[in-house]
């Protein structure tokens, strides 16, 4: 990364909280995903549709999630890269809580302890699946492949739901459930 863009991530982390309402259709790609507008809506990236021959565009938009918990939010480089997420991730999905490197990553103290928005969305995605994400924690701290098929278990069915308005779920099931950050798991 060079060093201007990283002080533009450090300015815009200190100044967009403190003086910006967040939209997520005016925010740039490499700070879309992850990010919480002003109306406490998730944004999420998506390619534009495009003719044959012309390269893939990506749109930041505002989904039909409600974060109850918070708003104005522009995930920051620490917790994307703690907690093993990519910027560059088009549309919401649970698919990647199948995937043993990603849930231990999620699942670490650095991310899970330090991380809020993060697993907020996780833990209300794995809950739109039918599963507890402290549950699945607990299980991958025991037995990383257990995990995966405790999800797997449950009858999730991996399912992408890019440029869906409710991401392919219901609004209340995926704000069912306790706040992760009041209720995280036993530590191991």
């Amino acid at each position: 990364m060079t060093v201007s863009f990283l002080v533009l991530v450090l300015l815009v982390s200190l100044i967009l909280p403190c003086t910006l309402a967040i939209i997520c259709e005016d925010l740039p790609q490499d700070l879309c995903a992850f990010a919480i507008s002003a109306s406490s809506q998730r944004c999420l990236l998506e390619s534009i549709p495009h003719r044959p021959g012309v390269a893939v565009e990506y749109q930041c938009r505002t989904s039909g999630v409600v974060v109850e918990t918070m708003s104005d939010w522009v995930e920051t480089d620490a917790c994307v890269s703690a907690c093993g997420v990519d910027r560059n991730s088009i549309g919401i999905s649970s698919d990647a809580l199948m995937e043993p490197h990603f849930t231990s990553k999620l699942c670490a103290v650095e991310c899970y302890d330090n991380c809020p928005n993060i697993i907020n969305l996780y833990f209300n995605l794995a809950a739109g699946e039918g599963v507890y994400l402290p549950d699945i924690c607990e299980a991958q701290r025991a037995n990383p492949q257990r995990a995966v098929l405790e999800f797997l278990g449950s009858g999730a069915a991996p399912s992408p739901v890019a440029g869906s308005d409710n991401l392919g779920y219901s609004e209340s099931s995926l704000l069912t459930g306790p706040s992760p950050i009041a209720s995280p798991p036993a530590s191991a």
